[in-house]
């Protein structure tokens, strides 16, 4: 499969500023100096859903040292979609932006925000020839047993608009659009700027923090059997590097094929930051709304877009550590 060449080629990164695109941000800038990278994020206000959580968790200081081109604007803004589209003539798309909360209660946002603007940068998409790369998740399987694409069971509302999304991207595959379209259903990500997702954040930074500040993780009781298929950020960048260019086209899980313990991270962790604070598990509260196993399965995703995961859970922490220390270190806000 070869290898594509970004430079002097325009690229859309909605979300930007969040956790996944604005490593891509970087990605594009530290290897394709050439070309031309647009952010495109609604960056944090103070404004938050009913669950008490923000409503964006786009936030600048995930951008430091990025060259490139930064807009602020909200994807559900028809105005801020026209200036794209009229002000630049993009060559892929890389669909980032959405509520990503998983515990967000107004149905109707999450909606427009997910399905209905996914559909109008599609056009977008369509209209510039650009190929389009964007992010579904494993939300989707919710309640399923079977993590393959067609067997989805979605359990929340965030589950429900990828699904919607899906759907969409294979209504437009059967119409026989020219573009390339690759939904990527990502696992339990966790890496570099995450951080300012706050409590939606990995429990590997989270629970890093919490061993930094002496005290003793808290896990579920029955931790060593609650399983998640864990995926360290550059197996993602990797994932939509490659969806640029597939075999075919359609929806892919993007995971390890492992499914791992929230015990062997919390293991893993207190080995890599020589620190052994103990564990302590308490009753679960979550039992008959929780999932107690994802694992991808992966085999179309390395048949048609040539992935191969690379980072095993402890490469990934080992890889990360550093990065946890110094975000301990600064304490942001």
């Amino acid at each position: 499969m070869t290898t594509t060449n970004f430079n002097n080629k325009t690229i859309l990164i909605t979300g930007g500023a969040g956790f996944i695109g604005s490593n891509l941000a970087f990605y594009f800038q530290d290897n394709y100096p050439d070309a031309t990278v647009v952010v495109f994020d609604m960056f944090r206000s103070g404004e938050t859903f009913s669950n008490g959580n923000l409503k964006s968790f786009g936030h600048f200081k995930n951008l430091l040292g990025f060259g490139g081109v930064v807009i602020s604007g909200d994807i559900n803004d028809s105005i801020a979609l026209e200036s794209l589209e009229s002000d630049y003539s993009f060559d892929y798309i890389f669909h980032q932006a959405a509520i990503s909360d998983t515990t967000v209660a107004e149905q109707d946002l999450m909606m427009k925000t997910n399905v209905n603007a996914y559909e109008a940068l599609l056009k977008i998409a369509i209209k510039h020839n650009a190929n389009m790369v964007y992010a579904s998740s494993a939300a989707t399987y919710g309640d399923s047993n079977r993590f393959e694409v067609g067997y989805e069971q979605p359990n929340n509302a965030y589950g429900f608009s990828k699904v919607m999304m899906d759907n969409i991207t294979a209504k437009y595959l059967a119409d026989g659009v020219d573009i390339s379209i690759v939904g990527l259903k990502y696992f339990n990500v966790y890496g570099a700027r995450e951080f300012f997702k706050n409590s939606t954040a990995s429990m590997v930074i989270q629970f890093g923090h919490q061993i930094l500040a002496g005290k003793t993780p808290k896990l579920f009781e029955g931790s060593d059997k609650i399983l998640r298929d864990f995926i360290y950020i550059d197996d993602i960048i990797q994932a939509n590097i490659k969806a640029c260019n597939p075999k075919k086209s359609g929806v892919y899980n993007v995971g390890t094929s492992k499914a791992r313990s929230f015990l062997d991270i919390v293991t893993i962790l207190q080995k890599e930051l020589e620190i052994d604070n103990g564990m302590e598990f308490i009753p679960n509260p979550f039992v008959g709304q929780y999932q107690f196993f994802t694992e991808a399965n992966i085999e179309t995703t390395i048949a048609n877009l040539g992935y191969e995961p690379k980072f095993e859970l402890e490469d990934g922490i080992k890889s990360y550590i550093s990065e946890i220390k110094r975000l301990f270190e600064v304490k942001y806000e």
